[in-house]
């Protein structure tokens, strides 16, 4: 019999990811798990308050469990927001207090209010109070000078009075100053440890460990001590990886077998888009990882890169490319 904490959605996650993390990536990844909770990319308050909402918050009903990630410091736009979350049916609202950007800190959002928890604990107060859909915040252990032994635990304890269900900790200072989002994912060390002690010292906490896992063996190491772990590229780039998922990390029988059958699986959706007029590389983008370490592989990544743009193709772009590394897409693949 599963334990109930093995059956929490936030006990594997897939981290919102800008430009990445988008509806056709979460229908592809919900194909390989259906016990990972998906995240949507970043989305500012302003964008959702004054843009094109229904694009914005579109997601479809077998994504679930998934999460809407919000950009904004404003407590009553981002209650807002979170009731718009909570009407279109997400499981979850997620604050962001770790994107390093430019543009996100000159909207005083993200990884710069680390240095403001009082804000914070504000923001997730407000958005508690307007909804009644979990309430989470993604934050960093530092940013630039502050020392994370400190800032890590004066954040935590500062905003967990305003009742937050979860903290998921990118266990790597952001550097504001100096260092693009991309150096910021790489160049500040990791520090597993003091997310460890921090949760340690803190029982009563949800915490959440994110920031470079690589396997779900590893994941499965931290969840001796976390309450759930969050997976960003690893998970993007070698999705096939995420088809392991519920049998590794929830004892729950895998949904498919073979990438094969993932693509299989996978055409009723693109089938409907292209319909709709979504673009096919928009969705081939995200599996182009697939098949990584199989013969054929590469063959498979640049005959979908060459072709899915082109106009008037259809999903014989996705067979054809199967036939690439000898492997004929079937009902029994």
């Amino acid at each position: 019999m599963e334990k109930s904490e093995d059956l929490k959605p936030y006990r594997f996650s897939v981290a919102p990811m800008m430009d990445w993390t988008d509806r056709h990536c979460r229908m592809f990844h919900r194909i390989l798990t259906r016990r990972a909770l998906l995240y949507t990319e970043m989305v500012t308050t302003g964008a959702l308050i004054h843009g094109p909402r229904d694009r914005l918050l579109a997601f479809s009903p077998p994504e679930h469990p998934v999460a809407l990630q919000l950009g904004g410091s404003d407590p009553a736009d981002l209650a807002t927001c979170a009731r718009m979350a909570e009407e279109r049916g997400y499981d979850e609202v997620n604050l962001n207090c770790g994107c390093p950007s430019d543009r996100v800190q000159n909207g005083r959002f993200g990884a710069c209010l680390m240095a403001e928890p009082a804000l914070v604990a504000d923001c997730i107060a407000a958005m508690k109070a307007a909804v009644k859909i979990p309430v989470t915040v993604k934050c960093r252990i530092g940013i630039d000078e502050q020392d994370p032994e400190q800032s890590l635990r004066t954040f935590i304890d500062t905003v967990a009075k305003a009742g937050p269900e979860v903290f998921i900790v990118h266990a790597r200072k952001a550097w504001l100053k100096g260092l693009s989002p991309k150096e910021n994912r790489d160049i500040p060390p990791l520090d597993y440890d003091l997310v460890r002690r921090v949760k340690a010292e803190r029982p009563g906490l949800t915490i959440v460990l994110n920031g470079g896992v690589r396997s779900l063996e590893e994941a499965s190491d931290h969840l001796a001590w976390a309450d759930g772990v969050m997976m960003g590229r690893a998970a993007y780039e070698h999705p096939w990886m995420m088809a392991r998922t519920d049998s590794v990390l929830f004892g729950a029988e895998d949904p498919v077998t073979v990438p094969e059958e993932a693509i299989r699986l996978f055409l009723p959706y693109v089938e409907t888009e292209l319909a709709a007029g979504t673009p096919l590389a928009a969705m081939t983008r995200h599996i182009l990882g697939l098949f990584a370490g199989r013969p054929g592989a590469r063959l498979f990544r640049r005959h979908l890169s060459e072709n899915a743009h082109k106009r008037g193709l259809g999903i014989d772009v996705l067979t054809d490319a199967l036939g690439k590394i000898g492997a004929p897409l079937t009902e029994a693949a």
